[in-house]
C-alpha cells in the first residue's frame, strides 16, 4: 500500500518568548491534520499524541507551513524517538529558498486564494487559557485546511503568489511530487529496540 502525506498544524500553551525561545518547552494544546489516506481531518489533544505519532510514522510526508523548524521541534518534546527522521515538506522553507525572505501564511493565502486565516497563534493560546477547546480545535483545523488548499493550489498550478508594493508576485513551485511520491516502504520508527 502506498503511503500518502498528511498536512499538519499545532497550537501551543506558550509563546516562544515565554520559554526563552525553546520550542520543546512550548507545550502542545492541540494538533490538527488532514490525512490523505482517508481524506479526513483529525484533531488530537496533548493526551492523544500517541495516536498522532502512529499516523505520522505511516505517512509519506508531513506537510505544513513552518512545520520543519517549528511544529516538528515542538513535537520532539513528546516523541520518544528522533522526530527529525520523519520526512517533512515545509511550504515556508521552500518559498523562502526561492524569494529569500519569510512571509506569513496569510500573505500567500490572500494573494493566491483570496482567503485569510481565522485568527493567529496568540489568540489560540488565549482560547486554551480560557478553556475554549472547541474553538481552539476549530481554529487549528481551519489552519490545516487553508494550508492544504494552498499546497494543492501550488501542486496543481505550479505557483503561489504574494503581494508586494507593486502588486502580485508569482513564485514558481514544484509541489506535485509530494502528493505522488509514495515514500519509502520502511517505517519511520526511530525508537531503539
Amino acid at each position: 500500500m502506498n503511503k500518502l502525506p498528511v498536512v499538519l498544524d499545532l497550537e501551543t500553551k506558550y509563546t516562544l518568548r515565554d520559554v526563552n525561545n525553546n520550542p520543546k518547552k512550548l507545550g502542545i494544546t492541540v494538533v490538527g491534520l488532514f490525512d490523505y489516506r482517508d481524506n479526513k481531518t483529525k484533531i488530537f489533544d496533548e493526551k492523544e499524541l500517541t495516536k498522532l505519532f502512529s499516523l505520522l510514522e505511516a505517512s509519506s510526508y508531513i506537510i505544513g507551513f513552518n512545520v520543519g523548524s517549528f511544529d516538528m521541534a515542538v513535537l520532539q518534546a513528546y516523541y520518544p524517538g528522533n522526530i527529525q527522521h520523519f520526512p517533512t515538506f515545509d511550504l515556508l522553507d521552500d518559498i523562502k529558498s526561492k524569494i529569500g525572505k519569510r512571509l506569513s501564511l496569510n500573505d500567500f493565502l490572500i494573494a493566491t486564494l483570496g482567503k485569510k486565516k481565522t485568527g493567529h497563534g496568540l489568540q489560540a493560546i488565549e482560547l486554551y487559557k480560557e478553556g475554549k477547546m472547541d474553538e481552539l480545535k476549530k481554529y487549528c483545523l481551519d489552519d490545516v485546511m487553508l494550508t492544504k488548499e494552498l499546497f494543492e493550489y501550488g501542486s496543481e498550478k505550479g505557483e503561489v503568489m504574494y503581494l508586494n508594493e507593486k502588486g502580485k508576485v508569482t513564485v514558481k513551485v514544484e509541489w506535485k511530487k509530494y502528493l505522488e511520491d509514495p515514500g519509502k516502504s520502511e517505517s519511520h520508527l526511530t525508537l531503539p529496540f
